[in-house]
C-alpha cells in the first residue's frame, strides 16, 4: 500500500476520528478536523509544487478521501469536492486565477466546494438552469443551486452555468463573499452525511468579471465530463469504500469485545464468524477495486472509464450492504445507536441519491462498456 494512503490513515485517526460521533449528533460542520486538514495543509493536495502544493494527482485523490472517509464520510466527502474544485482551477484556470488562488489553497488558507445540483435537473448537474446575461464588462448570474455541500464555509464555489451567448456551459469560480450570493442554512436535515452543511444556494444579479471564468468561454460541458466527473465519481467510489471498512472494522471489534456471562465472545459463534468473513470480504473488494480504478486511470489504461464508474457503483452497494449486515450482528446494540453502525448504514444510503446517482452511472457504465459517448 502506499506509504501516502498510510500516513493519511494515521492523521485522520488522530484529526479526525474525535470529532466524527459530535458532527452527526449535532448535524455541524466538521470545523476541527478541516482546521487540522488546513494546518497540515493536506488543501493543497492537488496543487502543483511550483504553487507551493503538494503536487499530487489522481490516485493521492483516491487515497486520501478513503483513509479520511475510513474515520468519518462527512469530512471526506467534503474534503474530495474541495480537491475536485481545485483540480479544475489547476487545469484549466488562467495564470492570473493560479497565481491569485492556488499558493492560498496551498497553505491551507481558503478551500472549496462544487455548487452544481439544481432541483429543476436533479441528479443531471450538467443541464444547468442558472441564467448568466452580460452587461458591458460584467457578467450577471441568477439561479438556485439546491446542494451544496460545505455551504458557507468553504470560501470559493465552482459553479455551473449556461453560457449567456449559447447553449454551451461555462464554469465560474464564485465567491461566498460575492454580493447576492445567499445561503438557505437551516435547509439541511440530512439522514446520513450530517455534517456536509448541504442546503442551498441562491445566486441573485451576482455580477463576476471575465476573471472568475474557470477556461475557455463554452468549455464548461468538457470540463465536467473529463477533469470535474473522473474526480468526483472516484472520490465517491473512495467514500463509500471508506465507510465500508469503518463499518467492517467497528464490527469486527465490537464481536470480539462484547462478552457472554461464560466470558465467551459474540465472534465464537459460528454465525457471526461467517458473517465477519463475507463483511470484510466485501469491505476490502470495494477498498481495493476503488484503488485499482485511479491506478488504471494513472496508467491511462483503455478500460479506466469503466473501471472508475464501477468502482464507484461496487463501493455504493458494498457499503449499504457492509453496514446493514453488521447492524445484524450488533443486534440491539447497534439498533439501539450504542456502537456507530447506524450512523455508518445512515451514511452509506446516501450513496444511492448523490449525483450522479447509482441508476445515471448505471446508465454511463453500459454506454462506456459498449464504446459509446456518455452524452
Amino acid at each position: 500500500m502506499n506509504n501516502l494512503y498510510n500516513q493519511m490513515i494515521e492523521f485522520a485517526k488522530e484529526n479526525i476520528a474525535p470529532y466524527t460521533d459530535s458532527v452527526d449528533k449535532s448535524a455541524s460542520f466538521p470545523v476541527d478536523a478541516f482546521e487540522a486538514i488546513k494546518k497540515k495543509k493536506i488543501t493543497g493536495l492537488m496543487v502543483p509544487k511550483e504553487y507551493g502544493g503538494m503536487g499530487l494527482g489522481f490516485e493521492e485523490h483516491t487515497q486520501t478521501v478513503l483513509a479520511f472517509a475510513s474515520y468519518c464520510a462527512t469530512t471526506a466527502l467534503c474534503y474530495m469536492m474541495h480537491n475536485v474544485a481545485t483540480n479544475c482551477v489547476v487545469t484549466h484556470g488562467s495564470e492570473e486565477m493560479k497565481q491569485k488562488y492556488l499558493p492560498k489553497i496551498a497553505n491551507g488558507e481558503i478551500m472549496l466546494a462544487l455548487a452544481y445540483s439544481e432541483s429543476g435537473t436533479g441528479t443531471h448537474f450538467y443541464n444547468p438552469e442558472i441564467k448568466v446575461t452580460k452587461e458591458n464588462d460584467l457578467f450577471v448570474m441568477n439561479g438556485r443551486k439546491s446542494f451544496v455541500t460545505s455551504a458557507e464555509y468553504a470560501d470559493l464555489y465552482l459553479v455551473d452555468a449556461a453560457n449567456p451567448n449559447s447553449e454551451d456551459l461555462d464554469n465560474w469560480l464564485v465567491p461566498k463573499d460575492a454580493a447576492g450570493v445567499v445561503f438557505q442554512e437551516s435547509a439541511w436535515d440530512g439522514l446520513g452525511m450530517r455534517g456536509n452543511a448541504s442546503c442551498p444556494m441562491l445566486l441573485e444579479n451576482v455580477k463576476l468579471d471575465e476573471s472568475y471564468r474557470i477556461g475557455e468561454e463554452k468549455s464548461g460541458l468538457d470540463q465536467i465530463f473529463n477533469t470535474v466527473g473522473p474526480f468526483f465519481i472516484m472520490g465517491l467510489a473512495a467514500v463509500y469504500s471508506g465507510v465500508a471498512v469503518n463499518a467492517a472494522n467497528t464490527i469486527t471489534e465490537y464481536s470480539m469485545s462484547r462478552k457472554y456471562s461464560d466470558d465467551t465472545s459474540l465472534c465464537n459463534i459460528p454465525t457471526v464468524q461467517n458473517h465477519i468473513s463475507d463483511i470484510y470480504t466485501d469491505a476490502a473488494s470495494a477498498k481495493h477495486f476503488t484503488l485499482s480504478a485511479a491506478r488504471s486511470v494513472t496508467n491511462g489504461d483503455a478500460d479506466a472509464q469503466a473501471n472508475v464508474l464501477a468502482a464507484r457503483l461496487h463501493a455504493s452497494k458494498v457499503a449499504v450492504d457492509v453496514c446493514t449486515k453488521a447492524m445484524k450482528i450488533g443486534g440491539g446494540t447497534a439498533y439501539a445507536k450504542r456502537i456507530t453502525i447506524e450512523r455508518l448504514l445512515r451514511d452509506s444510503l446516501a450513496a444511492q441519491v448523490m449525483a450522479p446517482s447509482t441508476d445515471v452511472i448505471t446508465t454511463w457504465l453500459g454506454k462506456a462498456l459498449t464504446n459509446q459517448p456518455l452524452m
